[in-house]
């Protein structure tokens, strides 16, 4: 199995859930996972797309067996990874220019001396006359003599394979037997334009054949929008003698509004998950569900080695699959769940920048602090990245701002507000230790007694002067949350800072 993307951009859903299918199959039935590069396009491909793609992969946890060395290390064949290297198809010329002429030698394939004014002619001919716009073969039946005298001329030329006339035929592991006539294939170009002494580079469907079979790949599963380009292989791979492999084409991946997805739908690349704070795991069991499903039809939370045991092939469905942001952030706070508080606080430091001392620096006091507060915040949130508005109040409680929320207006109009809050700034100017929980309890105790004011009445507006806001964390756990805060000097206001302030204002 094998993964090859080319680096001309970020990794986005669609292929990374190529690579996670490949990674699937390899590690279930035994077989090496290899990673590529498909880099012949040079004016779009750049080594920072590299690296930042190795880095996506290996944060989803998809090692490879075999595969190429970081960017920086181009030309090093001792960085590479495994024994079929290079694995970088810039570095793989050589090893194509053998074939091609392999080819040419065998008559499989010919020299094409058509201009591009020809080739133009050509096709508007075709389409005055309702016929497919494809190769007219005008090179194919060159006299030998014709072909050295272009050659002697410096005539530019480009290398075509000769197809058949039998349809070409494969096997699709998801869409079964899928067959293309001939005539729909024509004679496609292996190499592109160039002299005999300058060759031209040679194509997508041509390298990526020869690395294929070269590289003993057994099952190449990638996306539909490659079906396309299957027939134009298997015909290379008759010529040159190799077996054909098992392919899978995999449904498109659309968003809410079966349009393609694309940045307009939201977030599509790793690097954009990662950044917003999602687990790996979370995004990984999302990937896995676009296109397929456990062979109990329910069970839709995996880790990583019963994903492993539970993927295969044939419960992977042909039809376009919907991206759902909302099943997403389910799967993810379910494994926001089940991470460690050590875990979610380490991952969740960086948010928090503006905030807190450098992490290196802080001591064990507040990074146990810190995990408490993700701990207590991160049950209503999607992903990390929203942990800072969350919590923004524990560092920055404003007062004046909290009276002026439109949501808290309707709650401290009431004289039942005034009067509650009246009786906790009494208690909280009397008390001059550090508020526990148990005070706390008893102050709110007395208030009830006091007002006969219950529920509503009597929490809303205290939780609005705490936090301004009338719903969020239980007080039980949020009152030692701020007190440890304020005594760490993390410039959380104490409990009777925030009651002073509010009943100030």
């Amino acid at each position: 199995m094998r993964f090859a993307p080319s680096p001309t951009g970020l990794l986005h859903v669609g292929n990374a859930r190529t690579a996670l299918y490949n990674w699937l199959f390899a590690r279930r039935n035994g077989g090496d996972f290899l990673l590529r590069i498909e880099d012949t396009d040079v004016d779009r491909s750049e080594a920072r797309y590299e690296t930042q793609l190795l880095e996506d992969l290996r944060w989803l946890g998809l090692d490879w067996n075999e595969g190429p060395g970081e960017p920086g290390d181009k030309g090093s064949k001792t960085k590479d990874k495994g024994p079929c290297g290079p694995y970088r198809q810039s570095e793989r010329q050589e090893i194509y220019a053998k074939f091609t002429k392999k080819l040419l030698k065998d008559g499989r394939a010919y020299r094409c001396f058509c201009t591009v004014t020809e080739l133009e002619e050509d096709r508007r001919a075709a389409a005055a006359r309702n016929l497919p716009q494809v190769y007219s073969g005008r090179c194919r039946k060159l006299a030998p003599k014709a072909i050295v005298k272009n050659l002697d001329a410096g005539k530019p030329f480009a290398v075509r394979l000769k197809i058949g006339e039998q349809p070409l035929r494969f096997h699709d592991m998801v869409r079964g037997v899928v067959e293309f006539a001939p005539e729909a294939v024509s004679d496609p170009i292996l190499v592109r334009s160039g002299h005999e002494n300058i060759p031209g580079m040679p194509v997508y469907n041509y390298v990526v054949t020869v690395d294929d079979a070269l590289m003993g790949i057994t099952h190449v599963i990638r996306g539909d929008d490659h079906l396309s380009n299957t027939p134009k292989q298997v015909a290379i791979y008759q010529a040159l003698g190799w077996k054909v492999p098992e392919f899978a084409h995999l449904s498109t991946i659309l968003g809410a509004d079966r349009e393609r997805l694309s940045k307009r739908h939201g977030a599509t690349s790793i690097s954009s998950f990662r950044e917003m704070g999602y687990l790996p795991e979370a995004l990984v069991n999302y990937l896995a569900l676009l296109g397929w499903g456990a062979e109990d039809g329910k069970t839709e939370t995996f880790t990583m080695p019963e994903l492993t045991k539970a993927f295969t092939l044939e419960r992977v469905t042909p039809s376009p699959a919907i991206f759902d942001f909302d099943k997403l952030n389910w799967l993810n706070r379910h494994f926001m769940k089940k991470a460690s508080p050590s875990r979610l606080a380490r991952l969740a430091w960086e948010y928090f920048g503006f905030l807190l001392p450098e992490k290196d620096q802080a001591s064990d006091d507040v990074l146990v602090w810190f995990a408490n507060l993700v701990q207590l915040f991160s049950e209503s949130i999607d992903h990390l990245d929203q942990l800072p508005a969350k919590a923004l109040f524990m560092f920055g409680f404003n007062a004046s701002e909290a009276r002026a929320k439109e949501e808290n207006a309707e709650v401290l109009a009431a004289d039942s507000a005034r009067i509650v809050l009246a009786e906790l700034a009494s208690r909280s100017r009397a008390h001059y230790e550090p508020v526990t929980p148990e005070i706390f309890t008893e102050w709110m105790n007395d208030i009830k007694q006091a007002t006969s004011f219950e529920g509503k009445e009597l929490f809303q507006p205290v939780r609005i002067a705490l936090t301004g806001t009338h719903s969020g964390p239980e007080f039980d756990k949020l009152i030692p949350l701020i007190e440890q805060g304020s005594a760490l000097r993390l410039g959380v206001p104490s409990v009777r800072a925030r009651i002073e302030r509010f009943v100030g204002v």
